[in-house]
């Protein structure tokens, strides 16, 4: 068969300086295997390389979230199926060994056998922005409870009359009086290098804490135009809606369920049961941030809202754990928002129409 009309199967291994390519016929024959920069040229070159043997039927990436997140998105511009493929498992690499070709060769034999199907997240959309605002974000929330730790227990070690002069209080306010302390120039002295060391942390604090502001501010305004009607669940805030979008991407339609997305959360039940007893545990896999997320929601409904807390004590009364009662609610939460993200954005139907 001419080369031009066989249809072959990509794989690629990614690093951050290299990605190594490797291509198979539908049959599984390997035919060839190269390595190309990881820059823009590089991933035009790797393209080329791979139709030069035929007709491409999909590539399959490692590490599309991270090392190939520009080929992804290059041979996503290029109209070429992508599939997202896990490192080769751990007994593979025992019996065959480990090496980028190996590795390219069985990300492609993955996409062949069916062994690996998920579409990975587009990462060319609003929703890209809102994950680097919202990482940026859990940084400097991550630094200012550092921060706030640090200040604390300087505030214990402290000489007597200075920690007389800062009580036990919020972090908010012991920065604010921290802050305003004023150190003599004989940092020798204990008291005057604690001085000096709490309003570095004070400052610190006071700055983290204004990026955090602006931060909140800038997913806001993206989270409402991304997804407005997904604030309106009873719950979801801006942070918690932004870790969500984060989740799913900018193409949720990659989840082929519900299902599938609660298991991406990592809330859909596991059975746990033996003999006679007939139970499901907690889902210890998915993304934890987007459990959390969802945590957070259901705890928020429990607190505030009326129908959750008619929930809760109907199940309480049948027995179920609150583990498990906050189990449910967290299923029950990604059955909804699941719907949301899936149901077209209604700003973009009215420009679809104006159009």
């Amino acid at each position: 068969m001419k080369p031009r009309k066989r249809r072959i199967t990509g794989g690629v291994d990614t690093h951050k300086d290299t990605h190594h390519a490797a291509v198979i016929l539908m049959n599984g024959r390997r035919l060839a295997d190269a390595e190309f920069p990881a820059t823009a040229a590089g991933h035009a070159d790797l393209l080329e390389w791979m139709r030069s043997f035929g007709r491409l039927h999909a590539v399959g990436v490692e590490g599309t979230g991270s090392y190939g997140a520009g080929l992804a998105r290059h041979l996503r511009s290029a109209e070429v199926r992508i599939v997202e493929v896990n490192r080769p498992d751990r007994r593979q690499r025992r019996a065959k060994g480990k090496s980028d070709p190996l590795d390219a060769y069985a990300a492609a034999d993955a996409v062949l056998s069916g062994r690996a199907m998920a579409v990975p997240k587009a990462g060319d959309g609003i929703v890209e922005s809102i994950r680097a605002l919202h990482l940026a974000r859990n940084g400097a929330i991550k630094a200012r409870t550092a921060c706030s730790n640090e200040m604390k227990a300087l505030v214990v070690t402290a000489p007597a009359e200075l920690r007389e002069q800062l009580p036990a209080r919020s972090a908010t306010k012991l920065a604010q009086v921290c802050a305003r302390l004023r150190p003599l120039a004989d940092l020798a002295d204990p008291a005057q290098g604690v001085k000096a060391a709490l309003r570095t942390l004070a400052r610190r604090y006071n700055a983290l804490t204004a990026e955090i502001a602006d931060s909140d501010a800038q997913l806001a305004v993206l989270v409402k135009q991304a997804r407005p009607d997904l604030l309106a669940i009873r719950g979801v805030g801006v942070e918690t809606a932004a870790q969500l979008l984060a989740t799913c991407g900018d193409n949720p339609d990659r989840l082929q369920s519900e299902a599938a997305f609660a298991s991406l959360c990592g809330v859909s039940p596991v059975p746990a049961s033996s003999g006679k007893t007939r139970r499901y545990r907690l889902n210890r896999g998915g993304d934890r941030q987007a459990n959390r997320a969802l945590y957070m929601i259901a705890i928020t409904r429990m607190g505030h809202d009326a129908d959750t807390r008619t929930y809760v004590q109907r199940r309480t009364a049948d027995g179920l754990s609150k583990k498990e009662i906050i189990r449910c609610l967290k299923r029950y939460i990604a059955r909804e928002i699941y719907k949301v993200l899936t149901t077209r954005n209604t700003r973009d139907q009215d420009l679809t129409l104006a159009a």
